[in-house]
């Protein structure tokens, strides 16, 4: 109840404090490709149910819908403004609406993909699919993308054993302190 509170407040100051960044994040990403200025990506939410997660587009819209570690090579796929977007993780902005929504908390297991099969069954195995995903978790501030799959649900399972008001705190902190080191982020 407190977590989702604070969601719910949080996640309206920050978009009144940055709708402006983001009205020009917009223009910036409509200005220099063709299409969407927003991805609608198809994430695994709580207890395995699909949704809609927005990002701001960091990639072409001919790009293939898979994990970016997967691609042969992602970055021939970005638009203009798209590694600057992702190493600040500004791409990530729009997804305060979802968390106004209630699909994701500020904090939680990333969303798997709709097509991580690996991970939606290991995270299910291990009982974190009850989890609300986040914008950040325990995994992000530990590695981001440089973890393996199993070490990434092995944090994620940390931190449904360890969730309390003060860890999503803590991991709030170190996101934007990780964020501003540019550390863990696959270009």
């Amino acid at each position: 109840m407190i977590k989702r509170m604070f969601d719910i407040v949080m996640g309206l100051v920050l978009l009144g404090v940055l709708a402006l960044p983001m009205l020009v994040i917009a223009l910036i990403v409509k200005l220099t490709s063709r299409g969407p200025v927003l991805y609608w990506s198809d994430r695994v939410g709580i207890n395995n149910t699909i949704f809609r997660m927005p990002k701001y587009r960091t990639m072409r819209v001919d790009t293939p819908q898979l994990a970016t570690h997967l691609m042969k090579d992602p970055a021939a796929y970005l638009t203009p403004p798209g590694p600057v977007l992702r190493k600040l993780s500004l791409d990530e902005l729009p997804q305060v609406l979802s968390v106004i929504k209630g699909d994701m908390s500020f904090v939680g297991p990333r969303p798997a993909l709709f097509n991580q099969d690996d991970l939606v069954a290991l995270r299910t195995a291990q009982g974190v699919h009850v989890l609300v995903p986040g914008i950040t978790g325990w995994a992000q501030i530990n590695g981001r993308d440089e973890l393996p799959i199993p070490v990434k649900v092995d944090f994620d399972a940390y931190y449904l054993k360890h969730q309390s008001f003060w860890l999503d705190i803590k991991i709030l902190f170190l996101t934007v302190f990780k964020v501003l080191k540019k550390e863990g982020v696959s270009h």
